[in-house]
């Protein structure tokens, strides 16, 4: 019994493979234009059907074939279904139709075959339909063998031909067909029509579930069938979404909305994680980035509102999105979005890819709280139990204390005390007793730790404590040339200024609270170029990546060696052959020549 069930089994791909144009899914413009073309008899005698896979090329043409050959179709130009032709075509004993492989059949004597059939006159109906599926697979003989046919084929012969890649196809085949391009099929018209099925199959499914497994077709209708059935087989007649995402290992949105929550809370240890916990699953962490863009992006079409029709998703999803999208602010979302798709284009020049998605996590928390004032407060509190850990103090500490009496009673002072006092405002004896500068840094972090305080009270006194902060804790050398890459993926969609960027020599200064970063160009060209038109940008954006205003950008040309530079003038190449040989120098001083 079992084995007679799974004989009479047949995939959803094949039972509910569409019969006439009314049932076509998703090429209405397609089926408009042939089933006027028939109804006018405005025939050609070759046809190109080209697209991705699974949006119903081959279907279309089967179809196209069954009308063409029908006895009697509709007025709405549909075949009948009851006539001889219609019968045999759906039997599969039809000798009007025939259907070729070009993947498995691509030689010319394959060509030579069907041009042999293409003479033969069909025996029912008016015309011989030759489908050729995968015709791009032709060889380039076959191709030529095929052209002669194909541009005066017999007038009861029609040709059309199926294929996922048009650019393989010779220009001379494409000039005499007619071409048609058939569409990705919507997310809707794919969860209707798998609404559909499952309703005639008896299944209980979820409308989220119908959108994930749209979602995860990619636009192909056979597809979105063929993920229907397996997941069938493994949740069976009723289908929990729950099972959908574990069947289909497709990354859950609750982990995008969750994600989201956190970053506008600062929490960035939930962030990392959720993000090991994804690792676990065995998820890939470029694709947990995409998926991450994806969600910010719908978050910013649902805020701007007006533009629903973007979002292709279920009522409940697109309600949640809204109600979220409501609680970030655009600016957080446009610059949240902007640190995604760079860490997307730098994740494969990447050492460390797992810290380099972590990092963009971590930034993605301190949108909201940024890090200048966070960190500073933190290192103002780790520093002080550090200080209290210190009971015996070295002779020259002492008498740094003596000298300070700021620092002694540094919890006594009340909290309205700023960084204001810099470390020239202490008595003269302390310059004369201790160094200057580990004494302004003691300062400065005592003052650091008040103004975090302050920074509720007062906006304009944190401003001011953040940006000495930023000053004084420079980023390191190494930390700016792991920035670097980030900054030329920025500019990926222009390819020489991010080969320019890519292949750049860094050297640093630091001076007077800033660093400069010097990268070099190739010619004095290009130099001013950059000076001109983009080092503004250039430097506002790695600012921006490494978290510091105190970083200045330099343009240098690269010393081009002696024995690398190349003449190009007539007159350096003059005074190269000059130099090179002798007799040459004796023919220019013979004749007086000029050669500047």
């Amino acid at each position: 019994m079992m084995e007679q069930q799974d004989k009479q089994y047949i995939v959803s791909a094949r039972k509910y493979r569409p019969e006439n144009f009314g049932t076509l899914i998703g090429q209405d413009n397609i089926a408009r234009t042939l089933k006027n073309s028939i109804l006018r008899g405005q025939l050609a005698h070759a046809y190109l059907f080209c697209g991705p896979r699974g949006v119903g090329k081959t279907t279309t043409a089967r179809i196209f074939a069954k009308m063409i050959n029908c006895a009697n179709p509709s007025p709405d130009m549909e075949p009948c279904g009851v006539c001889e032709s219609c019968r045999s075509f759906a039997e599969g004993r039809s000798y009007c139709i025939h259907e070729l492989d070009a993947a498995s059949n691509n030689g010319v004597e394959d060509i030579k075959n069907l041009m042999d059939q293409v003479r033969v006159p069909p025996q029912v109906g008016k015309y011989s339909v030759y489908i050729i599926d995968e015709v791009h697979m032709l060889s380039q003989q076959a191709f030529n063998a095929f052209l002669k046919t194909l541009e005066e084929p017999p007038a009861h012969a029609i040709f059309i031909l199926a294929t996922t890649e048009k650019h393989k196809i010779l220009p001379t085949i494409l000039s005499r067909c007619q071409t048609y391009d058939f569409n990705r099929i919507s997310v809707a018209d794919i969860v209707k029509n798998l609404s559909m099925v499952a309703a005639k199959e008896g299944i209980t499914i979820d409308n989220d579930s119908l959108h994930v497994i749209a979602q995860k077709a990619d636009g192909a209708m056979r597809d979105a069938l063929t993920i229907f059935d397996q997941t069938v087989a493994f949740c069976g007649t009723d289908v929990k979404y729950a099972d959908v995402i574990r069947n289909l290992n497709v990354l859950d949105y609750e982990y995008s909305f969750s994600l989201v929550e956190h970053f506008l809370a600062g929490d960035y240890a939930f962030c990392l994680k959720t993000f090991d916990e994804i690792l676990s699953k065995g998820f890939n962490a470029l694709h947990f980035v995409g998926a991450l863009s994806s969600h910010l992006r719908d978050l910013l079409v649902a805020k701007s509102g007006g533009i629903d029709s973007l979002m292709e998703m279920s009522d409940s999803l697109r309600s949640r999105y809204r109600e979220q999208a409501g609680r970030c602010s655009t600016a957080f979302l446009y610059e949240a979005l902007g640190i995604t798709t760079a860490c997307e284009s730098a994740y494969k020049a990447a050492t460390n890819p797992r810290l380099h998605v972590e990092f963009a996590l971590m930034r993605l928390c301190f949108i909201m709280n940024r890090p200048a004032a966070g960190g500073a407060q933190a290192a103002v509190q780790s520093a002080q139990p550090m200080q209290q850990a210190q009971p015996v103090p070295t002779p020259a500490h002492t008498a740094a204390a003596e000298a300070k009496p700021v620092e002694a009673p540094v919890q006594a002072k009340p909290a309205e005390q700023t960084v204001a006092e810099k470390p020239a405002e202490h008595p003269a004896s302390a310059a004369d007793e201790a160094p200057a500068a580990p004494r302004a840094r003691r300062a400065g972090r005592t003052g650091g730790g008040m103004s975090m305080k302050a920074l509720v009270e007062n906006a304009e006194k944190a401003e001011e404590t953040r940006i000495e902060i930023v000053q004084a804790e420079l980023p390191s050398d190494e930390v700016l040339k792991t920035h670097w890459p980030e900054l030329a993926a920025l500019y990926s969609s222009k390819p020489r200024l991010y080969t320019m960027l890519t292949n750049s020599k860094l050297e640093f200064e630091s001076a007077g609270g800033k660093k400069t970063v010097k990268f070099q160009v190739v010619n004095d060209a290009q130099k001013e170029w950059v000076e001109a038109k983009l080092l503004h940008e250039l430097e506002g954006n790695f600012r921006k990546i490494a978290g510091s205003d105190a970083i200045l950008l330099s343009v240098t040309v690269a010393p081009v060696p002696e024995a690398e530079k190349i003449a190009y003038m007539p007159s350096d190449k003059a005074k190269v052959l000059m130099e090179n040989n002798e007799e040459v120098k004796n023919l220019v001083k013979d004749f007086s020549l000029d050669i500047k």
